[in-house]
């Protein structure tokens, strides 16, 4: 697909670039693309993404717990607020994001940093259903 549409790629990438220049932690971006990966079952971005957390310092115990992130203490306030976020996007057809979760983010991570985690969630999203729709698989 990135041979048939070069250019959109090349608008992906530089968004992802963007978001690499913001102020969200590599940690919070890694536990949002996993979380999402692990909603929309993306085996290629889990795979990438797992690889990457572990690489900037993430825990093993805390990739492999992720889904059951509420009935844990192993995640921050902030990254709570976040995980509840991404998935509220990811489900976005389950009702949307609700004021609760919304105002939870700003609260603990101000205005530009919720914004840039939703560019974060929309653009991991984006991926995912590409990832999936041309069946990419985890390099073996």
């Amino acid at each position: 697909m990135q041979q048939l549409q070069p250019e959109a790629y090349k608008a992906m990438y530089a968004l992802e670039k963007y978001l690499a220049g913001t102020s969200i932690t590599k940690t919070h971006a890694e536990l949002i693309k996993i979380r999402a990966s692990q909603i929309n079952g993306c085996a290629f971005c889990l795979d990438m993404h797992t690889k990457d957390a572990l690489k900037y310092g993430e825990t093993a115990q805390r990739i492999f717990v992720l889904p059951a992130w509420r009935e844990t203490t192993l995640y921050t306030d902030q990254e709570r607020a976040l995980l509840a976020l991404t998935e509220e996007v990811t489900l976005i057809h389950n009702g949307g994001v609700t004021p609760r979760t919304y105002n939870n983010v700003v609260a603990l991570l101000g205005e530009e940093y919720c914004a840039q985690a939703l560019m974060l969630i929309t653009t991991i999203n984006a991926w995912n259903r590409i990832a999936i729709s041309t069946q990419l698989q985890p390099a073996v």
